[in-house]
This record gives structure tokens, sequence and C-alpha cells, in this order.
């Protein structure tokens, strides 16, 4: 292997490649930008997380939003990068599963449901890949 080639593979390997950033700069934006959504109306999240069995919703629901408005930034700016992309992971390892179970869903919130369950896997998707290479 060339001297060229070694450190193609190593750029690649440590996450400094144009489209990882663009990937982290979006998936980051995209869940700070989610979760801030949350802030606009918080009565309404409250009230869902409590739907949902949430045990003290009105502190739960404002922490993972801010939760996740700082981990969005931090994988957006990669800052912390371990600490956000685990906060990001295991946010949405529990959120997924758990308020967005679209199979337990009366059928008129059973789509909406569904789309929230699938969006945020594939969110998850990309934090584990970003979680893997806060580690590398």
């Amino acid at each position: 292997m060339s001297e060229d080639d070694a450190d193609a593979t190593e750029t690649v390997g440590s996450g400094r490649t144009a489209p990882s950033r663009l990937g982290r700069v979006l998936l980051g934006i995209g869940l700070a930008a989610q979760a801030s959504e949350d802030f606009r109306d918080m009565d309404d999240t409250i009230e869902y997380a409590e739907s949902a069995g949430v045990p003290v919703p009105e502190v739960a629901a404002p922490v993972a939003s801010g939760t996740m408005v700082a981990a969005g930034v931090g994988i957006a700016l990669w800052r912390l990068p371990r600490l956000a992309t685990g906060a990001a992971v295991t946010f949405l390892a529990v959120v997924t599963a758990t308020m967005h179970d679209f199979w337990n869903a009366d059928a008129d919130d059973r789509s909406g449901e569904r789309l929230a369950f699938f969006g945020n896997l594939a969110m998850l998707g990309g934090a584990l890949v970003f979680l893997r290479e806060a580690f590398e």
C-alpha cells in the first residue's frame, strides 16, 4: 500500500470525509429541529408522554427534548461525539419502541405512529453509525 493509500484509509476511518461530515450535520440538525418542536407546545408533549405511561412526564418530557436538542447540536458540530451520539442512540432506542408502538395504536392513530416509528428507526440507524465513528 502506498503512503497516499494509507492516508486515504486513515481519513475514511476517522470520519473526516465530506459525506460523513454532511451526514453528521444533517442528522444532527434533524434531531435538534425535531426535538425543538416539542418545546413549541410542551403541554401537548407532556400530555403525549403521559398517555404513553411515561413516569413524571412534566419532568421527563422537557428533559428528554432538551437532551435531544443538545445531542443533535453535538452531532452536527461533532463536539463530545461519544456523549452526543450515545445520548441520541439511547433516546431513540427507548422512545421508538415505547412511544411509537403502532402495533398497539388505535386505528385512527396507527398510520401516524407507524410513520414516527420508522422515521425514528432511520435516525437510530444513522446515530448508530456515528456512534461507531465516535469510537474510531
